[in-house]
């Protein structure tokens, strides 16, 4: 684990079924304690909030989403992602309400640039597979279970216990292949 302090940042829109889980992850979260130095914010739907957030200096910020990589509903994923240049998508991708882990963490080294913030060191991403992003609220049976196993990952992330890239299913560990990036989201989220 690098040096400073840590962000745990739950992402998600909870109207939309299982992409509520970063929200719901991070909720349960701060109910089971993280250690001093941890800051755990529920950021939603609220993408720009959270690429400006992640340059406060951050050692270590781990991203809490649904991330579909085709494994089974409720399969938990800890993926080391990375940060890079902007690349244009056409005006959705400055639509603070439609903007995944993808597309805030390409917006850093702009941001970064215009704003002087600092970049965060480390950007992990834990993901569960998702079984349904239809309207409606709740999360799916398998990805509930797949809350209290994120909940376990992130507290063994955030003392330095987990390093990135694995798959958790029903508490077996797995290689997560190539999971050296964050895949794109295809979340349409309605405006507010």
């Amino acid at each position: 684990m690098t040096g400073g302090r840590t962000l745990v940042a739950g992402v998600g829109n909870i109207f939309l079924g299982d992409d509520g889980f970063g929200v719901e992850t991070v909720r349960r979260l701060v109910l089971a304690g993280v250690p001093d130095g941890v800051d755990v914010v529920d950021v939603g739907v609220r993408g720009v909030h959270l690429a400006y957030q992640l340059l406060d200096g951050y050692g270590t910020v781990v991203l809490v989403d649904a991330a579909s990589r085709g494994g089974a509903p409720g399969t938990v994923y800890l993926i080391e992602a990375q940060a890079g240049q902007v690349e244009p998508s056409g005006p959705a991708a400055l639509d603070g309400h439609r903007m995944g882990p993808d597309a805030v963490l390409a917006l850093l080294a702009t941001l970064s640039a215009s704003t002087g913030g600092v970049p965060p060191e480390r950007v992990l991403v834990v993901g569960c597979e998702p079984a349904s992003l239809e309207e409606g609220i709740g999360l799916s049976a398998p990805v509930t279970a797949g809350v209290e196993q994120a909940v376990r990952l992130i507290r063994r992330v955030v003392s330095g216990e987990a390093v990135g890239d694995e798959a958790v299913s029903e508490g077996a560990v797995e290689e997560g292949g190539q999971a050296a990036g964050v895949e794109p989201s295809d979340r349409k989220a309605p405006s507010c």
